[in-house]
């Protein structure tokens, strides 16, 4: 029923892969010894400086084509430094949507013109951007967007608000999806993808703030801001149909169970040798579910690779597995809550966002940052819904 069209005959990556593991681990820790960056756990931390360093070492736009600025490396190589990067808590968050999201679409979806307009900046860390899905009163019911584009002469006039929308104070543009036709009852119709410069006239952005005053999240309002139609992605009112590709992207890579790994890792350092009966069954738990979650994602990263023979074969195939990329999403982000509360159940100390103590830190990181994990990038009730129409077939 899931995973049926998977290949789980070659989970272990191959040497070139290894290899690169060897590599990323070794530029991580010098940087981290270099004081370039602090571990934050919970949040991909945004760092220019960082993302620069990364894309100088080839490893935005792994797999995009050459012509585009990337490196036609595989897909398994990009898991590899994804997994990385997550278990040493790096600040990729500058490049983390281009490269994981909106690359793959505009290969897939966008004219020459925006191929060549973004993706070179984007594998170079030069071009950094939002996605502007959800909306107040929405929710992860991307298909009640309220969000207009009225056509208008040369391109179309955009009206409406995006909220939890990360890092739009830093990025340079955003995806939006808006609808382009009057609703018909089918709400998934008449729905398009456009994409908005932060910087555009009747653009503004506004913080929303963690209950530690921390800046990730931000509600973005549009007023009557002009697109031209070279900023139209794909084609109009197909805008579902791309991104229902795009959160497959989303939700099945290893950031769906890897956020508190950084945790459950000094929380094995802070039992060590004499931790008790119950102690060694929550960590091996934990380590048995870990290690079942990331042989998911790696069939699936396994199954983008064998799918890209073509610069949108990989999308095509992120489209046909969207309900196994739920179910990642679904037990891995119930994954990352389970790491913290073991850790607070097993350690015995107080949490503090200012402790030198590395497993104290990423506790009080993990706290603030778990109301956040079961929702971004779709609710719990909407994957679990896309679960069960492939169980039970859709609704009369």
């Amino acid at each position: 029923m899931f995973f049926e069209n998977v290949d789980f005959s070659s989970l272990e990556v191959p040497a070139a892969a290894q290899a690169l593991r060897e590599e990323v681990c070794t530029f991580l820790q010098a940087e981290a010894a270099a004081g370039t960056f602090t571990p934050q756990v919970g949040h991909a931390e945004f760092s220019a400086e960082f993302t620069r360093k990364v894309a100088a070492r080839g490893w935005i736009g792994m797999t995009w084509p050459r012509r585009y600025g990337g490196h036609e490396r595989s897909y398994l190589e990009r898991f590899v430094v994804t997994e990385e990067m997550l278990a040493s808590a790096a600040p990729c968050a500058a490049h983390w949507f281009g490269d994981r999201q909106i690359g793959p679409s505009l290969l897939r979806h966008g004219s020459e013109k925006l191929k060549e307009r973004y993706l070179p900046a984007i594998a170079r860390g030069e071009c950094y951007f939002a996605l502007g899905m959800s909306e107040p009163n929405s929710g992860s019911d991307l298909a009640s967007v309220r969000t207009r584009a009225e056509r208008v002469a040369g391109g179309w006039r955009v009206t409406g608000q995006k909220v939890w929308t990360s890092w739009a104070h830093k990025a340079h543009a955003f995806f939006v999806l808006c609808r382009t036709s009057p609703d018909t009852g089918n709400r998934h119709e008449g729905l398009s993808q456009l994409i908005v410069e932060l910087n555009a006239p009747g653009v503004t952005v506004r913080p929303i703030l963690f209950m530690n005053g921390y800046h990730h999240f931000n509600e973005v309002f549009l007023d009557n801001v002009f697109v031209p139609d070279d900023r139209v992605v794909g084609e109009i009112g197909q805008g579902w149909k791309q991104v229902t590709s795009e959160l497959a992207l989303e939700r099945s890579g290893p950031e769906r169970y890897m956020i508190t790994f950084p945790l459950l890792v000094e929380l094995i350092r802070r039992l060590g040798q004499a931790a008790d009966v119950r102690a060694q069954e929550w960590v091996g738990r934990l380590t048995a579910r870990f290690w079942t979650l990331r042989r998911m994602a790696l069939a699936i990263a396994l199954t983008l690779e064998r799918g890209s023979g073509s610069d949108g074969g990989a999308q095509q195939a992120t489209v046909d597995l969207a309900t196994e990329a739920a179910l990642v999403k679904d037990m891995g982000t119930f994954y990352e809550r389970e790491i913290t509360d073991a850790a607070r159940l097993l350690a015995g100390v107080e949490p503090d966002p200012g402790a030198h103590d590395a497993f104290e830190r990423y506790l009080a990181e993990a706290i603030v940052y778990a109301p956040i994990s079961t929702l971004r990038g779709g609710t719990t009730q909407v994957l679990r819904t896309l679960i069960a129409r492939r169980l039970l077939g859709p609704r009369p």
